[in-house]
């Protein structure tokens, strides 16, 4: 008997992110065997996962599971899962926008859908929280092509356009846009290794959930590099005490062990956007900004009252009622287009942005057959 399991897969760039992408049919039906098979595939736990296909740090220790959808209306379901280099768990909870603009690209490489012309649109439900959206990429002669001019800052080069437009992403872990049911909660924080302190929050989950803060009040500027704040470990000190301290309040219980909620420092832009970011996910400062963190910052950045009520400097809206919102980033600014009900700005009724991705390796990842000895034949 073979000592070693092969599973077909595509190692994708979708975004900021990098990750493994595998058929679900190709995968265990089982939940705890999958993940063991996810664990070995990519190498955790080990910090330098030198023992699989993970990149040693979060952003590129990602999964993705694809498959056709039997559901009206929906051509394809996207399981996304986050793994830690130095863990050896899988959370299927949370959304990765960088991941899902991979998701098309992969159907059509894998076979999943056929292309629909020169573009090629189709709607994929991320299975994680049941979100629903429709991606376009560019299938000149029904083929998927990845060379194109848009440029995304945290990625060299230029790339076909991916463009994303959620359909209902509010809400989409938390109880609802605002879980705590306010626009911003004032919350005091104590712990070991630092004095009590108040400030104020604002608790949101438009797509992924954040607790987005000032980084004056906790003494930052928030144009500090990445590897600045990632030394700072006073600072990650509190703002795990806080992410501890809010999350219940956020319907969200003990995330100890959790991937969210982000936290989110903003600041007065520096380069033209609408505001500075610097996003902690959730421990390690982020290189650019997750695309579900950006359309959830963006949306507080429209919403009277928020934590970014004089800090975000905003664009006129443009004719059809639509804000497009720069968010600024430690490697450039991530636009997202968005749009509310007059009558309800806690609404949101658009949000889309652009993204580009890359099909970087197609073969064979292997696992030990200790783990999984694969689909009977």
């Amino acid at each position: 008997m073979p000592s070693q399991t092969a599973l077909p897969c595509l190692l994708m760039r979708g975004g900021t992110s990098k990750g493994t992408f595998f058929r679900a049919a190709d995968l265990p039906a089982d939940t705890a065997t999958r993940d063991r098979v996810l664990l070995a595939a990519l190498g955790s736990p080990d910090r330098r996962q030198i023992d699989g296909l993970g990149g040693a740090h979060p952003l590129t220790s990602k999964v993705g599971i694809v498959a056709p959808s039997q559901r009206p209306g929906v051509d394809l379901e996207f399981l996304f899962a986050q793994l830690q280099p130095e863990k050896d768990t899988v959370d299927t909870t949370p959304n990765c926008g960088n991941m899902l603009a991979a998701v098309v690209p992969f159907a059509l490489e894998a076979g999943l859908v056929a292309a629909r012309g020169d573009t090629s649109t189709f709607r994929v439900l991320t299975l994680n929280t049941d979100m629903a959206c429709d991606i376009t990429v560019c299938t000149p002669g029904g083929e998927i092509t990845y060379a194109g001019d848009a440029r995304i800052d945290g990625v060299p080069g230029t790339a076909a356009p991916v463009t994303i437009n959620f359909l209902d992403t509010a809400g989409s872990v938390c109880p609802g846009l605002l879980p705590t049911g306010a626009v911003r909660d004032t919350v005091t924080v104590q712990g070991e290794g630092f004095a009590p302190f108040t400030l104020d929050v604002t608790c949101i989950d438009n797509g992924m959930p954040l607790v987005i803060l000032r980084a004056q009040d906790l003494g930052r500027t928030g144009a500090e590099t990445v590897a600045e704040l990632n030394a700072d470990t006073e600072l990650k000190t509190r703002l795990e005490a806080l992410r501890l301290a809010i999350a219940p309040r956020m319907g969200l219980g003990d995330v100890r062990d959790k991937n969210y909620p982000k936290m989110t420092l903003i600041a007065p832009p520096r380069a033209g956007g609408a505001l500075a970011t610097r996003s902690f996910i959730p421990h390690v400062c982020h290189d650019a900004i997750g695309v579900l963190a950006a359309v959830t910052v963006g949306t507080a950045c429209v919403l009277p009252g928020s934590v970014c009520d004089g800090v975000a400097e905003l664009p006129a809206p443009e004719a059809d009622g639509t804000r497009r919102v720069s968010v600024e980033h430690p490697t450039g600014e991530f636009s997202v287009a968005l749009a509310t009900d007059p009558n309800d700005p806690t609404r949101v009724t658009q949000a889309a942005l652009l993204r580009t991705a890359r099909a970087l390796m197609r073969g064979e990842v292997l696992v030990p057959a200790s783990v999984w000895k694969g689909h009977p034949a």
